[in-house]
């Protein structure tokens, strides 16, 4: 992709005014009937990397259930994508660094479509401190809610609804995978999510529900303008050794092969790393 220039937006950031604007509608994908039938929650499925997992999932057979924070623009472009697909979407606004909302987002899922087959829990936040001294305990609280917390309310709450051989993956980041010296609260918040997906795989495996994730490298979606300076925005994702950031519609097919079991049948607490070909050593 064409290298961002440095350019800024408020949080939580929308898809329009990005430059280059991202490849995220999964145009040239063609399904193959690998969720059939199927029907999956992706929070933080408005826009980037979670626009591109529910037209994927919708491609494949799915109805989509997309839970977001207040991006209603965006939300109603990626129904859009879903229903042109041919399948149903319920976007659901609301804050899921709240525990009542969280359940509330599985309970008219459930309601709306009958059941709950795939869940995806992928909505995230971050914020860059120069020193770690400047991390304030309201900043870190509000990181874990969103990021750590509705993970494990969400899939609390949406487990026992889903059937022996679901599927759970949950999205994780590279920065999980070997820190960030100034997202600190944000990457040891997916290194928590990574470590419940060793547990709960772990917990459901005699119920045959899978439990993996996705850790992605650098992807250029709305939250990076809406939450890096300017000087890290420009250039972003340059220092993979593919020198550059991926697109969500490259990192949304390891999703499909986690959903599907006719892909991914004998894999569970699993990390999968799409990171532009930067190698990663035990």
């Amino acid at each position: 992709m064409t290298q961002p220039e440095a350019q800024s937006q408020p949080y939580p950031g929308h898809t329009e005014p990005m430059d280059p604007h991202p490849r995220d509608e999964m145009r040239d994908y063609t399904g193959r009937g690998l969720l059939e039938g199927r029907t999956a929650l992706i929070t933080g499925g408005d826009s980037g990397i979670g626009r591109a997992v529910a037209v994927a999932f919708a491609k494949e057979g799915a109805d989509v259930a997309i839970a977001y924070l207040e991006e209603d623009d965006d939300a109603r472009h990626t129904a859009s994508l879903v229903e042109k697909a041919g399948r149903r979407c319920l976007p659901m606004r609301g804050d899921l660094g709240d525990e009542r909302h969280c359940e509330d987002v599985v309970a008219r899922t459930v309601a709306e479509f009958g059941g709950l087959d795939v869940v995806v829990p992928h909505a995230a936040t971050q914020a860059p401190v120069g020193d770690f001294t400047e991390l304030s305990t309201e900043q870190l609280t509000r990181t874990y809610q969103v990021n750590v917390f509705s993970v494990f309310w969400l899939l609390r709450a949406a487990l026992p609804h889903m059937p022996d051989g679901g599927s759970v993956v949950i999205t994780g980041s590279v920065n999980g995978l070997r820190g960030n010296k100034s997202l600190i609260d944000y990457a040891t918040s997916k290194a928590a999510v990574m470590n419940l997906t060793y547990c709960l795989a772990q917990h459901y495996v005699d119920r045959g529900i899978r439990v993996n994730c996705v850790a992605p490298g650098p992807v250029w979606t709305p939250l990076i303008p809406s939450t890096l300076p300017e000087n890290k925005v420009e250039g972003f994702g340059g220092q993979a050794p593919m020198q550059r950031a991926a697109h969500p519609d490259e990192i949304a097919p390891s999703y499909v092969f986690f959903a599907s079991g006719r892909l991914s049948s004998y894999y569970s607490g699993e990390v999968l790393a799409p990171i532009g070909g930067e190698i990663q050593s035990s």
